[in-house]
């Protein structure tokens, strides 16, 4: 998986030719968050998206809309966590805007997309199986379990109640072990 190691110049400059630059003057603020909290974004968005380019293209919205809104997001107690949170709300917001244009696309009379090839690799098998969860599902999934948030966390993350986060998760796990083990994997009992 290859990780972006810089932040593209030009959606810097873009945002800020378009802004004036940030108001109290903390681009290099920004430029050093971005270089050391961008591979952390990136993996993140990856498997949220389970696609490389997807995942840089997420990451760089992520990056704009946090420069637009620096001031505040540096003024929070975890500007981190404010970025994953931003991270999480334009993968959710992507794929309702995706699901949408598909829905208006197949009552046109348009084909449906082809299914997912069979996977050998691990990686890729888990990917598939996350792939077929819902958007918040996966997030849910993502941020509880490969992130190690607790479910108080996702809960504030996603607005949701707590116990949204705890019986979504127990499903997605399920649909996860049926899609896992029809693929032949083995998988312990943790």
């Amino acid at each position: 998986m290859a990780v972006p190691t810089e932040v593209r110049p030009e959606v810097v400059h873009r945002t800020a030719d378009a802004l004036d630059g940030p108001v109290d003057g903390s681009l290099s603020s920004f430029e050093e968050f971005a270089r050391a909290g961008q591979q952390r974004l990136y993996r993140t968005a990856y498997l949220l998206s389970g696609d490389p380019e997807t995942a840089r293209d997420l990451t760089q919205t992520t990056l704009a809309k946090l420069y637009r809104h620096w001031r505040r997001a540096v003024t929070a107690e975890h500007p981190h966590a404010y970025a994953k949170t931003v991270l999480i709300r334009t993968f959710l917001a992507e794929r309702r805007r995706r699901l949408r244009d598909l829905l208006a696309f197949s009552r046109t009379g348009g084909m449906a997309p082809a299914p997912a090839a069979d996977h050998t690799d691990l990686r890729v098998t888990l990917l598939a199986a996350l792939a077929e969860l819902p958007p918040r599902a996966r997030a849910m999934v993502v941020l509880r379990y490969w992130e190690d948030l607790s479910v108080a966390s996702v809960a504030t993350l996603l607005r949701c109640s707590e116990a949204t986060v705890k019986s979504q998760c127990s499903r997605s796990l399920a649909r996860l072990r049926v899609s896992l083990g029809d693929a032949g994997l083995h998988t312990t009992g943790s």
